[in-house]
């Protein structure tokens, strides 16, 4: 087995390591979410942790961990006698991103259950993780539906499964940690509302900080038995700590004067709902319990507030997280003065400066633009006619104030990833057909399985009321609901664009696009073209946030090599359908029509817009062009890609609902 490293070896990281105990002090707290980029010790931490709880007392060989002491009275594996348990470990879960829903809150078995009304139930994760803790390393990552089950289970403390009529129900209380890089993907508000903590963490850039946590990992690393016995006695320390803090944790006391500044400070920041009160409630009790204090003081209710509060506070994938402290300092000391527990003794051994106090921090570990001028030149268009002074590079201006947009999709049925954009077979969603399962049986057509199975009752011996099904008659429910694709953006960033008006409401509409996308769960992209050619100022990923950080820093200016642009284009998507066949793609073009640079550019342009048609690769050219006297290059270069111009106005309006009709008709013409 091998030997965890020691949380109290953890070099910095105190919010991250004090929002962990604090869930192991108090369950109910409901969870952290630990966003960061990568090497910041997220799992290292999490994994140290399941060391530190202590041992559980199990029901022997229930396999839900019943507690000896109250056994759960609905568990599948009961009744239990009582009787004496037995001790093991906490146990620390792991769902990887890619399991399944069946194994993550378990599986029935269809065939007994149909031909016996036995209830054979294999256990998932879920019931694995029971009285201990289930980490999940890249929560953003994983599909929408089992992110759903997960927060339920974790909300109610048991674990539902229905499938066909036949239920099973069984308890599932458990510390939940999710741990993120924000760069590959946000996850939904009301998803980030449902974990109890969030806790930002960074490498730290003082030296020699830096210094010790290299010489910690690599003396873990050479002989990881002797780096976790120089820690026993700070692990055995904090071990004890929070075995004091559960049993003291009743006996806190959550005065008025406390309630007020929790609902202050959550009506101050305007939290949607009332879990970040009770949230709030709930850690600043598991701060003073860890302090060893049985008063919640001011200094609990502003830490909670730190924890609880900065990711609820996130509207859309744009807003960074984080919470004003000077707001809530105001705000505490405003309700100050109706807290009872003024009068307590500052000094004393439960005041701020006794053991107890310093607002439940944990202990001591222990140990020591652009790419440069654009043509000074006015430049030819077309028609041989001089480009506007914008030609000259120009520098970033901000986007316009987004706006909701109709959904765009591809169309057909696809077979990509689960979202919320264009039509698929998918394992969720309205049932349209049946067919012979290929490996395990996850969704059950019932009157599908009945009818194969019913011609052959007599041949196989029926006497009974029971139905004989074999393994042969099972037939697999098909599903259509819907995908998440790849929207690419291709955005002309030329001096034909550079008028600052006009670029801030490009930028506007394409940011409206980004958060449009952000809602249906795809995957984007972004490449500009400007000068002298194009580039990939992102590569295709989940985080939308980024793409709208590169869209919001973008210059303008230089000629309009729209085919290159194109090409670019081109060659992401080759490149992303070889890493990801299933996941269709949408090409958004953002651009007035025109070419300009190198011989031939409107010819070129135009051999390269027809790769893309002759590929089906779905296409919408949003027309940015402007003035009384329109050119119509854009609604030109739509038909050479086989998509649908539409313009700025247009998007803003209801009429892109039809927009979609017109891209499906373009497709059955």
């Amino acid at each position: 087995m091998t030997t965890p490293f020691p949380f109290t070896a953890v070099v910095g990281q105190d919010d991250l390591r004090l929002a962990l105990l604090l869930n192991a002090v108090s369950p109910a707290v409901g969870g952290v979410l630990v966003r960061g980029e990568k090497g910041t010790a997220k799992s290292t931490a999490v994994r140290a942790l399941s060391a530190l709880l202590p041992a559980v007392a199990v029901v022997p060989g229930c396999r839900f961990s019943c507690d000896p002491a109250a056994p759960d009275p609905g568990c599948p594996d009961g009744p239990h006698e009582p009787g004496p348990g037995t001790g093991r470990p906490a146990r620390m879960v792991e769902l990887p991103v890619g399991a399944s829903e069946d194994r993550l809150v378990g599986a029935l078995d269809i065939e007994r259950a149909l031909a016996e009304g036995v209830k054979a139930f294999e256990p998932g994760l879920l019931a694995d993780a029971h009285r201990g803790i289930l980490y999940v390393d890249e929560v953003n990552l994983l599909h929408d539906h089992l992110v759903d089950l997960l927060l339920d289970a974790a909300a109610m403390g048991a674990s539902y499964v229905e499938r066909e009529g036949v239920s099973v129900r069984h308890a599932a209380r458990f510390l939940l940690v999710g741990t993120m890089n924000p760069e590959e993907g946000e996850l939904r508000p009301q998803l980030l509302d449902r974990f109890g903590l969030t806790v930002e963490v960074a490498a730290s850039r003082e030296p020699d900080q830096r210094v010790e946590v290299v010489r910690r990992r690599l003396a873990y690393d050479d002989d990881p038995a002797a780096f976790a016995a120089r820690w026993a006695q700070e692990e055995a320390a904090v071990r004890q700590r929070i075995v004091a803090a559960r049993e003291l944790l009743p006996q806190v006391r959550l005065g008025d004067g406390a309630l007020r500044q929790i609902a202050a400070t959550c009506a101050a920041f305007e939290v949607d709902g009332m879990r970040a009160d009770i949230v709030m409630a709930r850690t600043a009790t598991a701060l003073a319990a860890w302090a060893g204090r049985t008063d919640v003081l001011a200094e609990d209710v502003r830490q909670a507030a730190l924890l609880a509060l900065p990711h609820r506070r996130r509207r859309n994938p744009f807003d960074a997280p984080g919470l004003d402290e000077d707001k809530l300092d105001e705000t505490l000391e405003q309700f100050s003065g109706e807290s009872p527990d003024d009068d307590a003794d500052p000094d004393g051994p439960d005041g701020p400066d006794g053991p107890g106090g310093g607002g439940g921090q944990p202990a001591p570990d222990g140990g020591p633009q652009g790419d440069g001028a654009g043509d000074a030149r006015p430049e030819a268009g077309e028609g041989g006619q001089p480009q506007p002074s914008g030609a000259r590079e120009q520098s970033a201006v901000r986007a316009a104030e987004p706006f909701r947009t109709k959904v765009l999709s591809v169309p057909g049925i696809g077979e990509g990833a689960a979202g919320r954009r264009s039509r698929a077979r998918t394992e969720h969603g309205r049932t349209t057909g049946s067919r012979r399962p290929r490996g395990a049986l996850t969704k059950l057509h019932l009157a599908a399985t009945v009818q194969a199975a019913a011609p052959h009752q007599r041949a196989r011996g029926r006497s009974g009321p029971g139905l004989v099904v074999r393994r042969d008659d099972l037939r697999q429910a098909t599903r259509e609901g819907r995908e998440g694709n790849l929207v690419l953006f291709v955005v002309d960033a030329s001096g034909s664009m550079a008028a600052r008006q006009r670029m801030s409401a490009v930028k506007g509409a394409v940011l409206s696009l980004l958060l449009d996308a952000y809602q249906r769960r795809d995957k984007v992209g972004l490449v500009t073209f400007r000068g002298s050619g194009a580039e990939v100022a992102l590569p295709p990923t989940s985080s939308v946030d980024a793409a709208a950080a590169r869209l919001e820093s973008l210059p303008t200016g230089g000629r309009t090599p729209l085919a290159a642009g194109l090409l670019k284009a081109h060659e992401v998507l080759r490149v992303e359908r070889l890493r990801d066949p299933a996941r269709r793609a949408l090409l958004v073009v953002v651009t007035d029509g025109r070419a300009t640079g190198g011989p031939e550019p409107v010819a070129l342009a135009g051999r390269a817009a027809r790769l893309f048609a002759a590929e089906q690769v779905a296409s919408v050219v949003v027309d940015c062009e402007s003035g009384p006297v329109r050119l119509g290059l854009a609604g030109q270069l739509a038909g050479e890609l086989g998509g649908t111009a539409v313009t700025l106005d247009e998007l803003r309006a209801d009429s892109i609902a039809g927009l979609v009709k017109g891209m499906q008709s373009g497709r059955a013409a």
